[in-house]
């Protein structure tokens, strides 16, 4: 109630409107009104895009799950016929795609049927007295650690300690081997003997371009050059990366098991395939991890000067590689960040085990060729391109001339297309 008598009732809620009135923000003179209409067909179309979205998901999921092997299957058959793609398209200017796809399919038959035949029986032979002599090995490395390094270790407390005897280390050494030798042939198996990868790697080389042309047809006409190049890059950056990488570890792991079979190290062959295979296919620290097994091997043993014999053989051959084999080999291929293909070699193996870490390099290729076609690079302000203390200059490694030419051609494309 108001003080003043002579107010008259309601007068006081009156004066509060009109103060709240005047404090009020004043509304522009060219506000409008922004009206939300809210419908039944709005509302039910807005679910059902969420149901589709759930729906989509759990489609993926399920079919990860219960098709991955297939997939997967589908993923090597294709980055196969990459890596054919150079051998097939020198044979198919005087012959048939097709027959030019068998003939070098049969020949690498040939030739890993040829290499099973000669050394089969000696790999197999140098994996199980390998694993049988385990222990002997660990206690080796025991005794050589102690008398070096002066670290007082018993081989038998130490078993005892983690609860494992002899007949155990014996037997988990001798599974480990025959998993090992059980995964090789599964691969073997997978990539050259089964149907499914056979039938889809012949047709992805052999019907190449008919499979270009189809997939073109369903791009837009405007943009089917932006295809069309894009689908060259990636072929030929992805097979040059491939068959760079198998050209590099046939070379190591060769001339590695025959230094070793002239130094008369044990387990030759095997190491000899071991330091080639993971040297070249497990990036940044495969180089280390692959010598370092026939190092301590030949250490640990009874001459252990070829421990060291490998371990300089390898410091050379390596410099020989990286200044003389390595840039001719890989002229044409992606050059992967170290980062990025540790990465991408991690996401591959979480995803598909061992044989998504072998290709998983191979797909990031594939990845950053696409994302250099479509990226666009601007010149730098001089503040970014100041090059730091110790920092050389970033060099295109690639030698692809005729790549970087399609690089602008497309970019010229795109740059029209947009205005």
């Amino acid at each position: 109630m108001s003080d003043d008598p002579g107010t008259e009732p309601g007068t006081e809620s009156s004066d509060l409107a009109e103060e709240v009135e005047i404090r009020a923000p004043r509304i522009p003179d060219d506000a409008t009104d922004v009206q939300i209409h809210l419908n039944r067909y709005s509302i039910w179309r807005a679910a059902w895009v969420v149901v589709a979205v759930i729906a989509l998901a759990a489609l993926a999921r399920f079919v990860l799950a219960d098709a991955g092997g297939v997939i997967f299957t589908l993923i090597l058959a294709f980055l196969a016929s990459i890596a054919m793609e150079p051998a097939v398209a020198r044979l198919s200017q005087s012959m048939q795609r097709g027959l030019a796809t068998a003939i070098v399919m049969f020949g690498s038959l040939l030739a890993l049927a040829a290499f099973i035949f000669v050394f089969g029986r000696l790999l197999s032979d140098q994996i199980g007295t390998f694993a049988e002599s385990v222990p002997a090995l660990v206690e080796d490395l025991t005794k050589w650690a102690s008398e070096r390094f002066g670290i007082d270790l018993d081989y038998q407390k130490l078993l005892d300690r983690l609860g494992v005897g002899t007949s155990t280390l014996t037997t988990v050494a001798q599974n480990l081997a025959g998993g090992v030798l059980g995964f090789l042939l599964s691969v073997v198996a997978a990539a050259f003997s089964t149907l499914t990868f056979a039938f889809f790697a012949f047709y992805f080389s052999a019907d190449g371009p008919r499979l270009r042309r189809w997939i073109g047809q369903l791009v837009p006409q405007r943009q089917q050059e932006v295809f069309g190049l894009a689908w060259d890059l990636a072929v030929r950056k992805t097979g040059g990366y491939v068959s760079a990488r198998v050209v590099l570890a046939a070379i190591n792991g060769g001339l590695t098991a025959a230094f070793m079979l002239v130094i008369g190290m044990p387990y030759w062959l095997a190491l000899g395939i071991w330091t080639g295979v993971v040297a070249q296919f497990v990036p940044t620290v495969g180089t280390y991890i692959a010598i370092a097994l026939p190092v301590v091997i030949g250490l640990i043993g009874d001459q252990p000067w070829q421990g060291l014999a490998v371990l300089a053989f390898a410091v050379v051959y390596q410099q020989i590689e990286n200044v003389t084999l390595e840039p001719r080999i890989s002229a044409s291929a992606v050059n992967v960040h170290p980062a990025v293909s540790f990465g991408a070699v991690l996401f591959g193996a979480s995803l598909f085990g061992i044989g998504g870490a072998f290709v998983a390099v191979p797909v990031a290729a594939l990845l950053l060729a696409l994302f250099d076609i479509y990226s666009h690079k601007y010149e730098l302000v001089p503040d970014l391109a100041e090059l730091k203390p110790g920092e050389r200059e970033t060099e295109d490694s690639s030698g692809d001339e005729d790549l970087v030419a399609k690089h602008h051609r497309l970019r010229g494309l795109m740059g029209r297309r947009s205005d």
